[in-house]
Parts: structure tokens; C-alpha cells; sequence
């Protein structure tokens, strides 16, 4: 078994695992260790990860670094992940470990924590206990569970009541190892009650080695809070990356996710946003551009638990070349969640004969006062608009492109950081065109 070499790797280590972290994260562990043990690492037998095997990411003998050594890099010198005309609190995650040495000096308002989730449970345990691993669901994920089991640092964000986060906040995600490594990041982001705050993450990685990162995100809006959490995946076709996205929500809060996946090796994103309090809003949303034998899956499940809530899905996918992708969205309305109203599109283009898309969309209603669809497409481009265009002297590639711009549109235009929405769409255009997506003159990108 894949899973026997992880349990007896934490069970050797698990000393020191504890030792290099904090109490908070450690009394997590038996519990993830557990429940790994009875799960084990999903595979294609499970129906969620019927086009998936995660197992089998799991085979290579890789690196970790239990003992948090330091990685000497100054990242705000060597790495610019910039955005044209787009001002942003800029942080690190090297690997699985918040980069603190050398931050540039920024005022938030009073009370607001930014940085690394280890400083975070240890000055603020009794915030962090409060939080952590407590909306990530561990007995349905065994990646979340893995990731409960190793992870000893992270990123954390913590708006109390009343505070606003004006300039959006930037989180570069760098994978550097001299050996194929195993990362293990998390993620903590809560926002009191009447609280804002935009975070675009950033992966890229450096090295040209394997790279398997699993990484679990839990966010918390309190009443009418506003979060944007936008992700950006630029990785190599060398990296796995096993995320899982946690959201709870109470009344009237909004909350949008939005990831945009340019380049990737194996990608497998799960959603999970669950609407507690009356008024609340959510959008789950994605791009997905994928080549040469790269795969992505996304699942979405967004439960309805109290009434006149909104959720909206909306994926779309262009697959080129052998490139196979997945998609699973499930809404599930609860018998008290009268008026809701949720809505899931998944759309796709197969732009050469050996690309595969695998596409099942749910709904799971127990109220009988609400509005909900769903919907799919998956084709090629629409041959009469390729031909409307070259009528008018469009060349056939510059057509295409043009085609496959209009496409993936509506999901750029949830972006609502003008800014990034046009660089997006910059780098979203390259690598239509075959060229990667490079945002920058650092060395990620050289």
C-alpha cells in the first residue's frame, strides 16, 4: 500500500514534527492520523475521484522538510510576481514555511494579523484553536487529512469586526527543492463581522523537479463580511497539486472564489462552501487551460443550510492536445433553505480529437420554494462563427484565439480587480497562443 510508507513516516517522526510546530496544530494530528489510517488515499474506486487517481501521485519517494529548515533565499529580491498597475501587500510561502525575514513594514489596521499561521497559533491560540480545522472536513478527505497530519506552518489572515483590508493582499506560493519534494501548506483566513479583504495566491515553481503540494484553505466570513480569494496556478508540468477549499459563511456575507489554472502538472481543486446565515452569497468559479498530457479536476459541493441564499458555479475548460479534464458540481439544498437560488454551468471546449473532458453536474434539493439549474456543454469551436470570421479576412489561428477569448470571458469578468482581470486576460491570450503564460522578469519566469 502507497498509504503504509506516510504512516510510518509520521509515526517515526512524529516527535519531531511536534517539535517544530505548535500546540494548537499538534493537537490536530491524531485525530487526521486516524482518520488517514481508515481512509487511505482516494483512487478511482471512489465515485468523487472517478477520473482521478490521487493515489498513485503519492509512489515517488519525495523529500520533506520536518526539521523547517531554512531556506536562505530573499525572495522579495529574487522573485516579482508583479501585476502592471496593481499595488498589493506582497508575502511569501517558500515551500510549506511563511518567508518573515524579510517583509516590508505595512500598517493594518489595529488588530489584524497577517503572516505565518505558526506565529499566528502561537501569539493568538485561543483565536487559532477556535478555527483551525474546524470547517475542513477531514472524515470525507484524506488529502485534508494528510495535510492535517504534516502541516506545521501556513498563512494566516485575521480581520477582526469593523476592519477593511484596502489594498489587496498578495501570497506568492514558491516551490524550490534540489530533490522531488512533498509540501504541505495551509491556509487560515477569517474575517470578522462587517470586514473586507481581496487575496490573489500565486503557485510557481522554481526547480525542475517533482513537486507534490497538497494544501488545505479554510475560510471563515462572519455577518456581512466580503472575501476575494483569487488563485492563479503557473506551475510546472512536473507539479501535483492536491488543494482543498474550505468556505463558511454566515448572513449576508459574500464570498467568491476564483482560479484561474494556466499550467500544471496534475491539478485535483475541491470546493466546499457551506451557506449558514440568511442573505448569504457565494460564487465558486474557474478557468481551466490545459495541454500536452496535463489533467485537472475540480469538484464543487455547495450546501444551502439556511434560506434566501445565493451560490452561482461556473467552470469552463479548454483542453488541447491529450490534455483530460474533470469536473463535478453538487448543490445540495436543505429542507429550511426555502428561497434559495443556485446556479451551475460547466462549459467546455475539446480543441483536438485526443483531448478528454469528463463532466457530471448534481443537484440535491429538499425545499420546494427555490430556483436552481444546472447545465453543461462540451464540444469544439462553432464552425459557423470560425467561418464568419474568416470570411472577414481573420486568419484561421487568430479566429481561433478570438473564439477561444469569448469563451473563457464571463469567468475573467468575476475578477473584480480591474488590474489583475486585465493581466489575466494578457496571460490567458499567451497561452492561447502556445507561448507561456509568464508574468514577470524575475527569475520564476526567466
Amino acid at each position: 500500500m502507497i498509504e503504509t510508507q506516510y504512516i510510518d513516516l509520521f509515526t517515526k517522526h512524529r516527535n519531531l514534527i511536534d517539535e517544530k510546530s505548535t500546540k494548537v496544530l499538534n493537537e490536530a494530528r491524531d485525530k487526521a492520523f486516524e482518520i488517514f489510517k481508515t481512509l487511505g488515499l482516494p483512487n478511482r474506486s471512489l465515485e468523487d475521484y472517478q477520473y482521478s487517481d490521487v493515489a498513485k501521485e503519492f509512489m515517488p519517494d519525495y523529500g520533506f522538510n520536518l526539521s523547517r529548515l531554512a531556506i536562505q533565499n530573499n525572495p522579495y529580491n529574487e522573485y516579482k510576481c508583479n501585476v502592471p498597475e496593481l499595488a498589493t501587500n506582497l508575502f511569501f510561502l517558500m515551500n510549506d514555511t511563511f518567508h518573515k525575514e524579510h517583509q516590508p513594514k505595512t500598517d493594518f489596521p489595529k488588530g489584524v494579523f497577517i503572516g505565518s499561521l505558526k506565529d499566528f497559533s502561537e501569539q493568538h491560540a485561543d483565536i487559532c484553536s477556535k478555527y483551525y480545522g474546524k470547517v475542513a472536513q477531514l472524515e470525507n478527505n484524506a488529502i485534508a487529512a494528510f495535510n492535517t497530519m504534516f502541516a506545521q506552518d501556513g498563512f494566516v489572515i485575521y480581520i477582526p469586526d469593523n476592519a477593511i483590508i484596502e489594498q489587496p493582499l498578495q501570497l506568492i506560493n514558491i516551490l524550490t527543492a534540489k530533490v522531488d519534494f512533498l509540501v504541505n501548506r495551509r491556509l487560515l483566513i477569517i474575517a470578522g463581522k462587517n470586514t473586507q479583504v481581496k487575496l490573489l495566491a500565486c503557485d510557481h515553481t522554481v526547480d525542475n523537479h517533482k513537486f507534490l503540494a497538497t494544501q488545505v484553505t479554510e475560510i471563515f466570513a462572519e455577518e456581512n463580511a466580503h472575501i476575494e480569494f483569487y488563485e492563479l496556478e503557473e506551475n510546472s508540468n512536473q507539479v501535483t497539486r492536491l488543494a482543498s477549499t474550505y468556505v463558511q459563511q454566515e448572513k449576508s456575507s459574500t464570498v467568491l472564489v476564483n482560479n484561474i489554472t494556466l499550467n500544471c502538472g496534475f491539478t485535483r481543486n475541491n470546493y466546499h462552501v457551506k451557506l449558514n446565515g440568511e442573505q448569504a452569497e457565494a460564487t465558486v468559479a474557474g478557468i481551466v487551460i490545459a495541454d500536452k498530457v496535463q489533467h485537472v479536476d475540480n469538484f464543487a459541493f455547495l450546501d444551502h443550510a439556511k434560506p434566501h441564499c445565493q451560490s452561482t458555479q461556473l467552470f469552463k475548460y479548454v483542453l488541447q492536445e491529450h490534455a483530460v479534464g474533470s469536473f463535478c458540481g453538487r448543490i445540495l439544498v436543505e429542507k429550511d433553505a426555502q428561497k434559495t437560488m443556485a446556479y451551475q454551468t460547466n462549459n467546455n471546449l475539446c480543441a483536438s480529437p485526443d483531448a478528454r473532458m469528463y463532466s457530471k453536474p448534481q443537484l440535491e434539493i429538499y425545499a420546494d420554494d427555490v430556483k436552481c439549474s444546472h447545465g453543461l456543454t462540451t464540444g469544439q469551436l462553432d464552425e459557423d462563427a470560425l467561418f464568419y470570421l474568416r470570411a472577414r479576412g481573420i486568419a484561421k489561428e487568430d479566429a481561433k484565439l478570438l473564439l477561444m477569448q469569448a469563451f473563457t470571458a464571463d469567468v475573467l469578468k468575476l475578477i473584480h480587480i480591474d488590474a489583475l482581470r486585465e493581466r489575466l486576460e494578457e496571460l490567458v491570450e499567451k497561452r492561447f497562443r502556445g507561448e507561456e503564460a509568464r508574468c514577470g522578469d524575475c527569475s520564476i519566469c526567466k
